[in-house]
């Protein structure tokens, strides 16, 4: 897909409302960013605000995390991709049929949509990842799963910075998209996530794009932090 933007940034548009995205998007450059549509704003916009924000001139990565069975996840794949967004995604705990069911309906969707596998999500720590029943350590388990994930298909994984490295050694694809949420600036609280890396640390691991909420969308000027995050990491 021919790309609007050189920036690895993704925008993540958490908000309750959709006026408070539109607001925030009216803020930024899609020269400068691309913008992440997650559960929450596409319960309350649906297609009608993603194909708004894509006239507004903004690449759209559409994180649903769908898992179900290979039929439906194929078709809403399918949707998703009939609807022009540049990246969605599956949760590789649904199993290489339904990662290859969404892969080939994104084939025959004939649109170069991106098709990323989540892994662990970044608010996992070793706790919660017992508590549902998984064995061995979170390294252990993203490494199983982003492997799973590029034999069935898939483009890339999202996970957490801190696992790039790993990642980059463990899977022999050049092309393989490592897509990393958890993002925060030397000065930024951690909040709900627990594995966080700075900017420009998470592309020296190996990050293709980095998923950038409240650092960005709670600035006082999200503009002016877009644009400085991007020449600190030009100049990294």
């Amino acid at each position: 897909m021919t790309s609007k933007t050189a920036s690895p940034i993704i925008v993540a548009l958490d908000f309750p409302t959709t006026q408070a995205a539109y607001s925030l998007v009216d803020q930024l450059d899609p020269a400068q960013c691309r913008l992440k549509v997650g559960k929450e704003l596409f319960a309350l916009g649906g297609p009608e605000l993603v194909i708004a924000l894509q006239q507004r001139g903004f690449d759209i990565f559409v994180d649903l995390k769908y898992h179900d069975i290979p039929t439906t996840v194929a078709k809403a794949c399918r949707a998703l991709c009939d609807m022009g967004v540049w990246m969605l995604n599956v949760h590789s705990l649904g199993g290489p049929k339904m990662i290859t069911a969404a892969r080939e309906a994104i084939i025959a969707s004939g649109h170069p949509t991106w098709l990323i596998a989540v892994t662990i999500l970044t608010s996992f720590d070793e706790q919660q990842l017992n508590a549902v029943g998984l064995s061995g350590s979170i390294a252990d388990n993203v490494n199983r799963l982003a492997k799973l994930a590029e034999s069935a298909g898939a483009h890339g994984v999202v996970c957490s910075a801190l696992e790039a490295p790993m990642l980059r050694q463990q899977i022999n694809n050049s092309d393989f998209q490592l897509v990393t949420p958890g993002i925060r600036l030397k000065d930024s609280a951690a909040d709900d996530q627990h594995r966080i890396m700075t900017p420009e640390d998470a592309m020296q691991a190996g990050a293709n794009y980095l998923v950038i909420g409240r650092p960005i969308t709670q600035a006082n000027d999200p503009l002016t932090v877009l644009t400085q995050i991007n020449q600190q990491l030009q100049m990294a």
